[in-house]
């Protein structure tokens, strides 16, 4: 028979006995937490696209490299030096170049005109209709424009008319556009294209 001291001491390692077994109980559930907390943690990164650079300060003739592409038709083949780094964007009788970022564009028009280089340049001065157009030059046969692009913002363009049969009639028209920063490049373009021009034997007339 139990003493009423022993059973006081049964009571206390039973209650003890409980007690770790919950306490085990507790750790194992934490312990399940923390596992299904770390598995469900996922980490995302986000990589912003580096964007294109753009040449703030203009076009630098110093930079700019050659080469030399032909256009026109298979009967009547022309060839100038046009800008490295600009591609062709459409071929034919009217050629057009362009750099990658689509500051800059060459182009040449070689479907030829039987007005002068003097008409046609008053004729294309006339005709542009672009929010402040205005005309900066026309010499040599050149027309010096700037206008405002409503999505480009302010924008320059050199026309050149290349005569032939003595100044009666055009062969060919040059055209240069990019921004009005970019003029002393533009004009590098230009002179570049002018004076490596070959034009067909028979209408290559080019003012020395």
């Amino acid at each position: 028979m139990l003493t009423p001291r022993h059973q006081a001491l049964l009571a206390t390692l039973a209650g003890m006995t409980v007690g770790v077994a919950v306490f085990g109980t507790v750790l194992a559930v934490n312990g399940a937490l923390s596992n299904n907390s770390a598995a469900q943690t996922v980490v995302t990164t986000t990589t912003t696209p580096t964007p294109t650079p753009i040449a703030s300060d203009g076009l630098d003739p110093a930079v700019l490299q050659y080469v030399v592409a032909t256009f026109g038709s298979e009967k009547s083949p022309i060839s100038a030096e046009v800008p490295a780094s600009w591609p062709a964007t459409q071929s034919g009788t009217r050629a057009r170049y362009a750099d990658p970022t689509g500051l800059w564009q060459l182009r040449f028009d070689a479907r030829g005109s039987k007005q002068s280089p003097a008409e046609l340049l008053d004729t294309r001065s006339g005709s542009i209709d672009e929010q402040e157009y205005k005309v900066l030059s026309t010499d040599n046969s050149t027309l010096v424009y700037t206008y405002l692009d409503k999505e480009r913002g302010h924008r320059m363009g050199m026309s050149r008319w290349i005569a032939a049969e003595g100044g009666k009639r055009s062969v060919l028209e040059i055209t240069v556009g990019g921004r009005p920063q970019d003029e002393a490049g533009l004009r590098a373009v230009l002179e570049r294209a002018t004076e490596t021009v070959q034009l067909p034997p028979t209408g290559d007339d080019r003012p020395s």
